[in-house]
C-alpha cells in the first residue's frame, strides 16, 4: 500500500461515509464530494427518521434477507458483519437498542446521531469533506482511474475512487442516478432499475377512507391467482392510494415483477391468533354483550374506529340491523371477512416513495473482495449503486456498511 494514496469518494451517504472512515484509518488521504448541503441526507430520513442501523440476527440470516445477489456479499458480510457494525458505533459512543425483528436503532431514536457519529469520526481522522459539490465526470485513461471533474469544471486527480452515489429513489435527497450513468459510460453492465421497498397501489374504492390506519399483528398473504407468493406477520398501513408499512414494503421487492403482468390479491387476516371457530365464539360473545344495539355500534371492541364503517359495508349486513337479529349465516360470513379482508393490488408506487432502488451496477463487473471494478483499475463501488437489495429491517444499511468497508480495504 503506498502510504499516502489519495482516495476520492463520490457521495457522502452511508456507504461513502463508512468507506471514508475506514480508508482514513488505513492512512489514506481521503476526500469526500457530496452534492447536497449536508452529509447523509437519505440516512437522515431512513427508518422514519430513526435510522435502522442494522439487524442483530445471526450472520446466516443476513444472506436470507438479501433478495439480489446474496452470494456476492459473502466476503463483505463475513469480513464486516452486523456485529462489527454495532461494535463500531458502540466504540464511538453511540448507544443502541434492539427492537422487534432484531432491528437495531440508536437509543435516542434520532438518525442525526448516526450521521453525527460518522461525521465526527471523519473529522477526527482528517477526512476532507466538500459539500454542495457535484461531480460531473469520472476520468480514466487506458482503463485506469485518473481523477474526477467537478460541476464547476475543476479537475481533481486521485490514486483511487469509490463511487457511493446511491440509487434513484427519494430523488429529493439527491439520488439521481449519476453513478449508473458514469458506470455505464465506462463499460459496466447495469441491471434493470426498478423501485424497491415501495408501497402498493390498490383499486378498492374504500381504501382512501382508511388512510393513516395502522394495523398491528396481522397476517398478509399475497396471491397470484391460486399461487401464494408472499406471507408475513406484522404491521401494515393504509394510505390514500393503497397499502404500505413494513410487511407490505418488504413484499414489494418480491412481488414487483409479477405486478407488471397482472393484478395480485392481498388477503389480510385481521385476527391471526384465532382460528375461525375461536373467532366465531369471540364474535358471538361480543354480539351477546351488545344484543340490543345496532350492528354498526357493536364492533368497538373488535376494530379500530376507522375500520368499523368499512367492515360493516363489506359484511353485507345492514348497519342499522339489531345485533340479536343477525343470522348465524351472516355471522359466519362476517367471521370469514375478518380472516380474509381482500385488497386488489394493481401496481407499485414510484421512486419518490421507494426506500431503495433495485438493480444497478452488475456485480459480475465488480470484485467481491475489494469492490474494485473489473473494467477500470482503482475504481471501486459501494452501497446502493450496486445491484444489491434486501428486505426491510436494517439489511440494506448493512449492505452499505459492509461494501463501504470492503471498498476502503480494497484500496491499493
Amino acid at each position: 500500500m503506498n502510504s499516502m494514496s489519495r482516495v476520492l469518494i463520490v457521495g457522502g451517504g452511508a456507504a461513502g461515509m463508512f468507506a471514508a472512515v475506514h480508508a482514513a484509518r488505513n492512512g489514506h488521504e481521503v476526500h469526500v464530494y457530496e452534492k447536497n448541503e449536508k452529509l447523509g441526507k437519505k440516512l437522515f430520513i431512513t427508518g422514519k427518521g430513526r435510522c435502522n442501523i442494522t439487524n442483530a440476527c445471526e450472520i446466516e440470516e443476513l444472506f436470507d434477507a438479501v433478495l439480489s445477489n446474496p452470494k456476492f456479499l459473502y466476503s463483505s458480510f463475513y469480513s464486516y458483519s452486523n456485529q462489527n457494525v454495532m461494535d463500531f458505533f458502540q466504540e464511538l459512543g453511540l448507544k443502541m437498542k434492539v427492537e422487534r425483528g432484531n432491528r437495531v436503532f440508536p437509543v435516542s431514536d434520532h438518525s442525526s446521531d448516526v450521521i453525527g457519529t460518522l461525521a465526527k469520526e471523519m473529522k477526527r481522522l482528517g477526512v476532507k469533506v466538500s459539500l454542495n459539490m457535484a461531480v460531473k465526470d469520472i476520468l480514466t485513461e487506458d482503463g485506469v482511474f485518473q481523477g474526477i471533474r467537478l460541476a464547476d469544471g475543476q479537475v481533481v486527480s486521485g490514486d483511487s475512487c469509490i463511487i457511493a452515489t446511491g440509487g434513484i429513489s427519494y430523488p429529493s435527497t439527491g439520488s439521481t442516478g449519476d453513478g449508473y450513468r458514469w458506470a455505464k459510460a465506462m463499460g459496466h453492465r447495469i441491471c434493470e432499475l426498478s423501485p424497491g421497498l415501495v408501497p402498493f397501489a390498490a383499486e378498492e374504492p374504500w381504501i382512501p377512507r382508511l388512510q393513516g390506519l395502522a394495523l398491528r399483528n396481522v397476517t398478509a398473504v399475497i396471491m397470484d391467482g391460486n399461487r401464494k407468493c408472499y406471507e408475513e406477520f406484522g404491521e401494515m398501513l393504509f394510505t390514500h392510494y393503497g397499502v404500505s408499512g413494513p410487511i407490505m414494503i418488504s413484499a414489494s421487492s418480491i412481488t414487483g415483477d409479477l405486478l407488471k403482468k397482472n393484478k395480485l390479491k392481498l388477503v389480510i387476516d385481521l385476527k391471526p391468533a384465532l382460528s375461525e371457530e375461536q373467532l366465531d365464539q369471540r364474535v358471538l360473545r361480543d354480539f351477546e354483550a351488545a344484543k340490543n344495539r345496532q350492528f354498526k355500534n357493536a364492533l368497538g371492541k373488535m376494530f379500530p374506529a376507522k375500520l368499523i364503517p368499512v367492515m360493516v359495508e363489506l359484511s353485507g349486513i345492514l348497519p342499522e340491523k339489531q345485533v340479536n337479529s343477525i343470522s348465524k349465516e351472516e355471522r359466519r360470513r362476517f367471521v370469514r371477512l375478518i380472516k380474509n379482508l381482500t385488497v386488489t393490488l394493481v401496481g407499485l408506487r414510484d421512486y419518490n416513495e421507494a426506500i431503495i432502488t433495485r438493480g444497478g451496477v452488475s456485480v459480475r463487473d465488480v470484485d467481491p473482495g475489494t469492490m474494485e471494478s473489473k473494467r477500470i483499475s482503482n475504481l471501486h463501488f459501494a452501497g446502493e449503486v450496486l445491484d444489491l437489495d434486501a428486505v426491510t429491517g436494517g439489511f440494506n444499511l448493512q449492505i452499505a456498511w459492509s461494501t463501504g468497508y470492503m471498498a476502503a480495504q480494497g484500496i491499493r
